[in-house]
């Protein structure tokens, strides 16, 4: 079976398998450019988490196969894409009217990168041959004129490489990083939610001059702050307004019921769906996307069951999508709610608001259960609560 029909009738089953076996079954198992092997895979790389990414790298790099270097090109031009570069993939082999990157990132700041990818720097590497292919993308008009050139390396200590790349006349403009910190920072980019701190973690990725640490303490820092008070856009549950009353889950706990729930809505919708931030999500072609918010119940007045926080910046993500939903979910129940976008900006004004003290507003989103199995999404400025169970999707499973 085709690895792409393989995918969608079965995806557990294809997920227990490693990457050599899932390259196999792409296609005609044999990775050549321009083949259909390549486009199946790429396709499965772009609707895997993250975290299937990092096995599938460390697959190519413990276990060396037939095209494991080229599997591991198509890995990290995927990652480029977690951190929302628009990546072109580059050729496996090169040819002598074809140039031989492997890879093309374009960056939404507009610094774009020449990226090579090598599984080990055992080999000297020809840095004049990836400079060579840069000149020749700018003059094409592939990249534009702010570029760098960055070399992705799989294993193996980076010493060597590190003094052949200070020592030559690209020291300015060509960088190196480990497949190991390229997932950290797609971990950390994920753990997030603003976009300015996206924009620094791409910012790492080029040559930067650090005589003066400034830039990179800010970079340091901002992304310290952000994962820091991302719990403090999802409360648990709450009595009143007041922030000094929210009560939160466990960080590891929340992060596997938003698995659960985002696998089971991807069941539902037809489409994997992808992390992009913390709590937002999109399919591989950016065209679906949903923000996913999770409560555990709530004790403090018997009617309301749950509460939520809707903030403007995933109002406006998902306003960009073709299709866009928001995704309510509880610690303690076996379904969710999948409300379409479009239903809830309807019933936005009928909602109560909260004024951060950056002059920031986002909307108090309360799930109440008058009877028992009963939900309804509150509306406080009007009473018109909106029913909530044709929303409701089923998690396939019973929570503990």
């Amino acid at each position: 079976m085709p690895l792409l029909d393989f995918w969608k009738s079965s995806p557990t089953s294809v997920l227990s398998l490693s990457i050599e076996q899932i390259v196999s079954s792409a296609g005609d198992g044999k990775l050549r450019d321009d083949s259909t092997s390549s486009t199946e895979l790429r396709t499965f790389l772009a609707e895997v988490q993250s975290t299937q990414l990092r096995a599938y790298a460390e697959g190519c790099l413990s276990n060396a196969f037939p095209k494991s270097g080229h599997v591991l090109q198509d890995v990290v031009n995927e990652l480029g894409r977690r951190l929302d570069f628009a990546v072109s993939d580059g050729r496996y082999q090169g040819t002598s009217n074809r140039i031989g990157s492997d890879g093309l990132w374009r960056s939404p700041e507009g610094h774009d990168l020449v990226v090579e990818v090598k599984t080990t720097d055992a080999y000297r590497i020809s840095l004049d041959t990836i400079a060579r292919y840069r000149d020749e993308h700018t003059a094409k008009g592939d990249v534009g004129t702010m570029n760098s050139m960055l070399i992705v390396v799989g294993r193996g200590d980076t010493g060597e490489l590190e003094a052949q790349i200070r020592g030559s006349r690209h020291a300015w403009d060509m960088r190196l990083i480990s497949i190991e910190s390229l997932l950290k920072l797609v971990d950390l980019k994920q753990s997030t939610e603003e976009p300015t701190t996206a924009a620094k973690i791409r910012g790492v990725l080029r040559p930067a001059e650090y005589t003066r640490l400034d830039g990179l303490i800010d970079i340091l820092f901002t992304a310290a702050k952000d994962v820091e008070d991302k719990d403090a856009t999802e409360p648990d549950a709450q009595s009143d307004d007041r922030t000094s009353d929210w009560e939160f889950t466990a960080p590891a706990l929340l992060s596997a019921k938003r698995d659960l729930i985002i696998s089971a809505v991807s069941r539902h919708l037809g489409r994997p769906l992808i992390q992009k931030s913390r709590a937002t999500f999109w399919d591989s072609e950016k065209l679906v996307r949903a923000a996913c918010s999770i409560s555990k119940r709530y004790e403090r007045q018997k009617s309301v069951a749950y509460w939520y926080a809707f903030h403007p910046t995933w109002d406006a993500f998902l306003g960009d999508g073709r299709e866009a939903f928001v995704i309510l979910g509880g610690m303690d129940i076996d379904f969710c709610f999948v409300l379409p976008l479009a239903v809830l900006r309807d019933r936005l004004p009928d909602l109560n608001t909260t004024t951060k003290p950056d002059g920031g507003v986002y909307w108090h989103m309360k799930i109440l259960e008058p009877t028992l199995g009963t939900y309804a999404l509150q509306m406080p400025k009007t009473g018109d609560h909106l029913a909530l169970v044709k929303y409701t999707v089923s998690l396939g499973h019973k929570s503990a």
